[in-house]
C-alpha cells in the first residue's frame, strides 16, 4: 500500500527501488512488520503501470530485475534493471552516475552509457550487468537544465 500512496501524492517521474531481487522474478519488499515480502513480477509491474501517469522511468537497483524493467516499458517510457547479481558498491557507483548526467540534461540512453563506463573502470566486468529498456530508444531526457 506504501507504494500506492507515494504515487498518489508525490506524482513521480522517476521510481527507483534500490535493495533486493530474487532469479524468481520477485522484487524484495518489507510488510508492515518489517517481514520479507516477495513481490512478484506481474504485481510491481502493475502498480507502475497504474501508478502515476506523469510516471518515465522505474529503475530497478536490484539483482535479477531485468525481466521487471522490460515488462515495464510496455506501460512507461524507460526502464532499468540488473541481469544478475550486483554488488552493493557497484550498484550504489552505478545509480550516482546515472542521476549525474540525468542531472546534466543527457537522455535515458546517454546517462546509462555514462554510468556503464563508470562502473567498467571501477568494477571490471559489472558493467554487463544494468540493462536498459526504452519506448523510443535514445529520446527520453528527463531534466531541462536552465541556461545562464
Amino acid at each position: 500500500m506504501d507504494v500506492f500512496q507515494a504515487m498518489t501524492e508525490l506524482k513521480p517521474t522517476i521510481v527507483h527501488f534500490s535493495g533486493h531481487g530474487t532469479s524468481a522474478d520477485t522484487l524484495v519488499l518489507q510488510d508492515d512488520q518489517g517481514n520479507p515480502k516477495h513481490v512478484p513480477l506481474e504485481g510491481i509491474v502493475s502498480a507502475m503501470a497504474i501508478g502515476s501517469e506523469n510516471l518515465k522511468l522505474v529503475f530497478f537497483n536490484t539483482c535479477h530485475s531485468f525481466n521487471q524493467a522490460e515488462a515495464c516499458i510496455r506501460h512507461i517510457p524507460a526502464a532499468i534493471g540488473m541481469n544478475r547479481d550486483v554488488g552493493d558498491l557497484p550498484a550504489r557507483f552505478f545509480a550516482a552516475q546515472f542521476y549525474s548526467a540525468i542531472g546534466f540534461g543527457h537522455s535515458v540512453q546517454r546517462a546509462f552509457h555514462q554510468a556503464k563506463a563508470l562502473v567498467a573502470m571501477e568494477f571490471p566486468g559489472e558493467e554487463a550487468i544494468p540493462e536498459v529498456y526504452e519506448q523510443d530508444e535514445g529520446s527520453l531526457v528527463l531534466v531541462r537544465p536552465s541556461e545562464f
